[in-house]
């Protein structure tokens, strides 16, 4: 079926379903009418509800508040002389505005928050009805309200009945024409990453207020007919328990279908009718049932039917590449993007200060430095995420430096993100088709799906590569293609600046390659492109020039054989090599067999792997570094080795038994143990609860003086045994991490990244214990991003480099190879190449 024929046969059952309800209620009478009626109100709730949580994704507990509201003005309003079709659109109005004040506080809570203030509103609402007796009536209530007269007919019971099945189906209706146009797309892009949507210039307040505000809308409307339908309206009639029916009839019918609100109002509705006989245990066996249904059809009932059925299809023509970078060139502008002394602390912490650059259309400026250094930070201040403390960022003679992130979206400039951020709900070409609208939701009953925007969009998919499905759900993309669909998104904003955080992390080399062509090509059409990368065989590729930083500041710019060469730059990934190397006061015993050994280990995410056929031993009473550049793989072999990362290939071998399928607590009770990077701490918990959770697998033989012995290790640690673990220093809850690991007695401590974030002195007084733990015979697993550091206390280490192993060797010796530092500022493969054909 073609998806034009699809949607014109959801609008046809729509009539069928209207005209069969109102065929109904010509064959039945009294309470079957009410009953039918109850149905349809609870429809035209449930469509608004579905736009609140069905599109964008928020949960309201508190539309029975909304209703009630709407049923108060309505009635007040005609008793007070108002014609009911006056009173009706006054009360949908009314509930609205209640719903944009309540969005103010909502929407900047989530979850479990979020919910509790929809709660508070919903209990305020009916206190408020009980309390304001000169109005509502106080626990008396309101009756004796006219019946809505039409030129001159007063309408019946039956009357309403129908009045309001027709509203119900022109509610389904006008859904299925937001959930089309850019409203919708809106709202779910909101829904399924809501910092992504900023980026492509969506208002991420706008659209939530907007939802909150249709929502309450439409439970005012229903309200609006509930009061002459019922004839007499208390607070009694507006308890909290029917928010909960309300939100149930949504998730049973299926959230975000169009058909969804009334299978969930047939069943929340008809169901306890049918369930009478029950007396008192009916309310017990509805919900039971109700949530039997839910486990069975988690996506509701039709959710899970519109599954079982054949996907529409539509037939898309890519634009061709020549249309493509038309569209692109167009874009292009001749401003340069000025970013002067830009800064910015976190509680304390500088985490960038005083960076300038000159961003220049046609070029590809990279921005590199260690773990930590502030380069993602630097592109959050740019992109509108972070409001920069000091500095300025200047385009066009307008200083855009703190402006929310939708409105540098609309400035022209678009970015993608370490993590890729798509709409998981949608299509590909959806997620593209998102980009074209830079923000602008347009026409709410627009389909914003033309033909001409999904050609399009095709077309940007194919031009950054993308072969695979267009209408496959974003969800279920391999890395690579979720890659691509970012970078096609970003340029459907027809940028000026493209910032990209990391493209090509796991990727395989061959996609790498493709990537670098594809971002040369972007700037050759007159783009800027800004790149954070750890490949640095890529950055020296395609850079035309480089900005180097460390701990937040500048520390060289240049071309990339500029940088190559700087020594700065050089310090700043592999130590200032003022670390001298702490010699063993006991020799090594080398001929023993390894404690822990790889062979052949290869892990990844997904399709790319990360690894790659990495063999390593490590002996006992031995400090072995695993070194490498970002993203070599360095943290994905630790978490492998410790069964943190499954499934991998090859094989690990500790002391003699081969536990690459063992999960990490199976591991540890055999003697590995791993102090993660980041340090993990519970911070909830005092620094002695969190030591001795490391002796958990071995905590009946736990002794006072091994702790003492550790304190006596780590002195900064004894005065805070009994302050939260949150409230250390990061070096005190380094400190604390490793003697937590040590504690389990491990045969081999895994140590991931220990200085990271650390003063210096505190970096200089780790390695001092570090070598201590050495000296006494512990056998240590160490990676570092300080290479120099991790060389003076190893006796052995290897290189990564995209990972696999390219260098290996004595430390000492190590320290001195060129080979090292090209692993880091690219090249590693060649130098080794160039050594061995010298040999």
């Amino acid at each position: 079926m073609s998806f034009r024929s699809f949607r014109a046969g959801t609008d046809l059952l729509l009539l069928v379903i209207t005209l069969g309800g109102c065929a109904a209620i010509a064959v039945t009478g009294g309470y079957i009418q009410f009953v039918i009626g109850l149905v349809a109100l609870t429809t035209i709730l449930g469509v608004g509800l579905n736009v609140l949580y069905g599109l964008t994704g928020l949960v309201s507990l508190g539309q029975v508040g909304f209703y009630a509201i709407g049923a108060y003005t309505a009635g007040v309003a005609t008793l007070a002389g108002l014609s009911f079709w006056i009173a009706l659109p006054l009360a949908a109005v009314v509930a609205g505005i209640a719903g944009v004040l309540l969005a103010v506080p909502a929407v900047r809570m989530a979850g479990p928050f979020l919910a509790m203030v929809t709660i508070a509103f919903a209990f305020i609402v009916e206190h408020g009805a009980v309390e304001w007796r000169s109005v509502t009536g106080g626990q008396n209530g309101l009756m004796g309200f006219p019946m809505p007269e039409l030129a001159g007919y007063v309408f019946s019971e039956r009357d309403l009945v129908l009045l309001s099945i027709g509203l119900a189906g022109l509610s389904l209706y006008l859904f299925r024409r937001l959930a089309d146009s850019g409203w919708g797309m809106a709202m779910t892009g909101i829904r399924d990453a809501e910092v992504a949507a900023s980026s492509l210039g969506y208002r991420p307040f706008f659209v939530k207020a907007a939802a909150f505000a249709i929502a309450a809308a439409m439970a005012g409307l229903a309200g609006g007919l509930f009061t002459p339908l019922m004839m007499f309206i208390a607070p009694s009639n507006f308890p909290f328990s029917q928010s909960i029916l309300f939100l149930f009839a949504i998730l049973i019918g299926g959230a975000g279908t169009v058909l969804g609100p009334l299978a969930g109002a047939l069943v929340t509705v008809l169901l306890p009718e049918f369930l009478s006989d029950l007396a008192e245990y009916r309310l017990l066996f509805f919900g039971g049932l109700l949530v039997g249904v839910l486990l069975i059809a988690p996506r509701g009932l039709v959710g899970t039917l519109s599954k079982l059925l054949p996907a529409p299809s539509r037939k898309i023509t890519p634009a061709k590449a020549e249309t493509v970078e038309a569209l692109l060139k167009d874009a292009a502008q001749t401003e340069t993007l000025e970013i002067r002394d830009l800064g910015i602390s976190f509680g304390g912490v500088r985490a960038v200060d005083g960076v300038s650059l000159s961003i220049r259309p046609g070029d590809v400026t990279s921005i590199i430095g260690p773990n930590g250094a502030g380069k993602t930070t630097v592109l959050n201040m740019v992109s509108g995420f972070y409001p920069p403390t000091e500095g300025d960022i200047v385009l066009r003679g307008k200083n855009i430096a703190g402006l929310p992130a939708h409105a540098v979206a609309r400035e022209g400039i678009a970015r993608t993100y370490q993590t890729t951020k798509l709409f998981e709900n949608l299509s590909v070409v959806a997620n593209v088709v998102a980009g074209l609208a830079r923000g602008r939701m347009g026409n709410p009953w627009s389909d914003i799906q033309s033909p001409e925007n999904l050609s399009l969009a095709a077309g940007l998919l194919r031009y950054c590569g993308y072969q695979g499905d267009l209408e496959k759900r974003a969800g279920d993309l391999p890395h690579v293609d979720r890659r691509l669909v970012e970078i096609a998104r970003a340029l459907a904003m027809r940028p000026q600046f493209l910032l990209l955080d990391e493209p090509a992390a796991g990727l395989m080399r061959a996609d790498k390659d493709s990537l670098a062509r594809l971002l040369r090509q972007i700037a050759d059409l007159g783009l800027a492109v800004v790149l954070v990368e750890h490949d640095m065989e890529l950055v020296m590729g395609i850079s035309d020039r480089i900005q180097a930083v460390d701990a937040g500041k500048p520390i060289a710019f240049g071309s990339p054989a500029e940088i190559q060469a700087d020594e700065t730059v050089i310090a700043a990934y592999l130590g200032d090599g003022g670390a001298s190397a702490k010699a063993r006061r006991t020799p090594l015993a080398t001929e023993q067999t390894p404690v822990l050994s790889t062979v052949k280990l290869t892990a990844g995410y997904g399709a790319a792997p990360v690894l790659k056929d990495v063999s390593i031993r490590v002996r006992p009473g031995e400090m072995v570094a695993l070194l490498g550049a970002n993203g070599a793989g360095k943290s994905t072999f630790l978490s492998a080795l410790a069964g943190v990362h499954r499934p991998v290939e090859g094989r690990i071998i500790l002391k003699d038994e081969a536990v690459h399928d063992l999960m990490p607590h199976d591991l540890v009770r055999r003697g590995l143990v791993l102090v993660p990077e980041g340090r993990q701490v519970f911070p909830e918990l005092t620094v002695l609860e969190n030591i001795e959770l490391g002796a958990y697998k071995r905590r009946a033989d736990m002794s006072g003086d091994e702790i003492a012995a550790h304190l006596d290790r780590f002195p900064r640690l004894r005065d805070r045994l009994t302050s939260r673990a949150g409230l250390l220093s990061g070096g005190e809850q380094q400190m604390m991490a490793i003697a937590r690991g040590l504690m389990s007695k491990p045969d081999i401590l895994l140590l991931d990244e220990p200085s990271l974030g650390l003063a210096p002195s505190m970096v200089d007084e780790l390695y001092a214990i570090l070598a201590e733990l050495r000296d006494e015979g512990r056998t240590i697993l160490l990676v570092d991003q300080m290479a120099t550091m991790a060389l003076s206390v190893a006796d052995y280490a290897y290189v990564l480099e995209q990972g696999r192993i390219v260098v290996e060797g004595v430390a000492a010796e190590l320290a001195s190879d060129p080979r090292l530092t090209a692993a880091y500022l690219g090249g590693a493969e060649e130098e080794q190449a160039t050594m061995e054909a010298g040999e």
